[in-house]
C-alpha cells in the first residue's frame, strides 16, 4: 500500500521485453500511477518530448543499445525526472556508473511487486519534499493555511464557497480583485482542494518579467534558442504538468505572447522557444487580474477569445474596506504568526478602534505589513496606536473629533461621512445607496479623496 495515499506518478517504461514492460505496468497501475511503454530509446525520447513524467524505468540494454546512454537525454528533456535503471546483468560497476549518468536507483532482474513499490514509493516521497520547498519558495503553491480562508465576510464566504466547488472540475478560473486581496491564495486553495493537489502549482507574475524571458519561462526553450541560452529550459507549463499553472496579472501579459497561451488553453499544446516540436501538457489554468480586462479587451491590449477561454468562471475578491468584520480576525492571525515568542497579546481599543475605520488601500497584504512594523515598535502587551503608521492616528484623531457644525469644511465632512459609509458596508453598491449617490459619484470621490 502506498504510504503517500492519494499521489499519483507519471511513468515511462523502456524495455525491449513486451513481459517485463506489462508486469511493471500492471504492478504501477495496481498502486494508481498512469503508465507509458516503449520498446526503444528512439520511443522513448519521442514520449518524452509529448509529454511529461515524474519517473522512468529505463533497461540497462536496449538491444543494440545501452539504456544509460538514454538517461542524459530523458534528464535534459525532464530535470526533475527520476531515472530507475533495471537489468539482469547487474554488477557494482554498472551501479557506479548508473548513477553517474544521473539515474537514481537500481533495480536488479527479476523484481518482485514490492520492490516496484518499495522503489516507487521512495521517488514519491522525494517528489512531495521538492513540491513542498518549492512551494516554499513560490516555485509551487503549498496548501495554504485554512485559517486565511475564514471569512465572516458574506461577499467572501460566496468567493470561498464558489471556489470549492471549481476546484472539483478541471475549468479556468479568472480571479479579479484589487493587489493585495488575497487572490494568490484563493488560486492555491482552488489547486489544495482539487484532484490535482499532488502535482505541481507554479506561479508565474506576467508583469515582472521581459516579453522574451516571459516567453521562455512560460513554454521552454532549447539551447541556443537566443543570447544566454546555453541549456533547454523545460518550461513552467512542462514542470506543472498534471497540475496547476497560475498567471498572476495576466492583464500585463504581452499582446504578441497571447495567441500562443490561446493555442495552449485550447488545444493544451504548444512549443518551445527555439523548437518546431509541438508538445502537450496537461495543466489547469488559473489566472488573476487587478485591472479591467473587458476595458482592456476595447482598447485591444488584451484578446477577447483569449479572455473568454481564461474566464470560464470568474471569483470577485472583495477588498478590505468591504470586509470590515474580518480586520481583527486577519490582524490576530498575523500577529499569532509574526510574534516569534514575543509577549505582545493584542490591541489597545483605539488600535483597534483605528484599524477598523482605515480603509486599507494595500488591502490583506497591508494589513500583514502593518502587523510586522507593530511588532517591531512594540515590546510587550498591547499594540497600540503609537504603534500603527501615522496615518492611523491622524484619521482616528479627525474621526474622533470632528462633528455637525464643527469649524470643518463640507470636504472635510464629506469625506469621513464617505470613509465611515464604506467602513460600515458590504459594497459599493451598497455604500452608493446609504449615500443617496450613484456608483460612478462614489467612485469620483474616492479618487478625489484618495479613498
Amino acid at each position: 500500500m502506498n504510504e503517500t495515499p492519494g499521489m499519483s506518478l507519471n511513468v515511462l517504461v523502456v524495455d525491449d521485453e513486451l513481459n517485463i514492460r506489462k508486469t511493471l505496468a500492471m504492478s504501477l497501475e495496481a498502486d494508481g500511477h498512469r503508465v507509458v511503454g516503449v520498446s526503444n530509446a528512439a520511443d522513448a525520447v519521442a514520449e518524452a518530448g509529448r509529454q511529461s513524467f515524474d519517473m522512468a524505468f529505463v533497461d540497462l540494454r536496449l538491444g543494440a543499445t545501452m539504456g544509460l546512454d538514454l538517461v542524459p537525454e530523458l534528464l535534459a528533456k525532464s530535470p526533475w525526472l527520476r531515472v530507475v535503471i533495471i537489468t539482469a546483468h547487474g554488477s557494482i560497476d554498472s551501479a557506479v556508473e548508473t548513477m553517474r549518468r544521473g539515474a537514481s536507483d537500481y533495480l536488479t532482474k527479476p523484481f518482485t511487486p514490492a520492490q516496484v513499490r518499495l522503489v516507487t514509493e521512495r521517488v514519491m516521497r522525494v517528489r512531495q519534499l521538492e513540491l513542498q520547498v518549492e512551494g516554499l519558495t513560490g516555485g509551487t503553491g503549498a496548501r495554504p493555511s485554512d485559517a486565511m480562508l475564514k471569512s465572516a465576510s458574506p461577499a467572501m464566504q460566496r468567493v470561498i464557497n464558489l471556489a470549492q466547488q471549481v476546484a472539483q472540475t478541471d475549468a479556468n478560473v479568472l480571479l479579479r480583485g484589487e493587489s493585495g486581496t488575497g487572490k494568490g491564495v484563493v488560486a492555491q486553495a482552488i489547486h489544495a482542494w482539487s484532484a490535482r493537489r499532488e502535482k505541481p502549482f507554479a506561479t508565474v507574475a506576467c508583469p515582472t518579467l521581459s516579453p522574451q524571458l516571459l516567453e521562455s519561462e512560460l513554454f521552454g526553450h532549447a539551447r541556443g534558442a537566443f543570447t544566454g541560452a546555453v541549456r533547454d529550459n523545460p518550461g513552467r507549463i512542462a514542470g506543472s504538468d498534471g497540475g496547476t499553472l497560475f498567471l498572476d496579472e495576466i492583464g500585463d501579459l504581452p499582446l504578441n505572447l497571447q495567441p500562443k497561451l490561446l493555442r495552449f488553453v485550447q488545444d493544451r499544446e504548444y512549443e518551445r522557444v527555439g523548437e518546431s516540436r509541438t508538445r502537450r501538457a496537461d495543466v489547469r489554468m488559473i489566472a488573476a487580474t487587478n485591472v479591467d480586462l473587458d476595458e482592456a479587451v476595447r482598447t485591444g491590449r488584451f484578446r477577447e477569445d483569449l479572455l473568454y477561454r481564461i474566464k470560464v468562471v470568474q471569483l470577485d475578491l472583495p477588498p478590505l474596506r468591504q470586509r470590515p468584520e474580518d480586520v481583527m480576525d486577519l490582524a490576530q492571525r498575523f500577529l499569532a504568526e509574526l510574534r516569534r515568542g514575543k509577549p505582545v497579546e493584542g490591541f489597545t481599543p483605539e488600535a483597534e478602534a483605528a484599524m477598523r475605520s482605515y480603509q486599507w488601500p494595500g488591502n490583506i497584504r497591508e494589513l500583514r505589513n502593518v502587523m510586522e512594523r507593530a511588532l517591531i515598535l512594540c515590546q510587550s502587551g498591547l499594540i497600540g496606536l503609537e504603534h500603527l503608521p501615522g496615518n492611523f492616528a491622524q484619521e482616528q484623531a479627525a474621526s474622533a473629533s470632528m462633528a455637525i457644525g464643527d469649524r470643518v469644511s463640507l470636504d472635510e465632512l464629506e469625506e469621513l461621512h464617505i470613509r465611515r459609509v464604506l467602513a460600515k458596508t458590504r459594497s459599493l453598491d451598497e455604500a452608493a445607496k446609504v449615500l443617496g449617490v450613484d456608483v460612478a459619484t462614489l467612485w469620483r470621490r474616492r479618487k478625489k479623496y484618495g479613498i
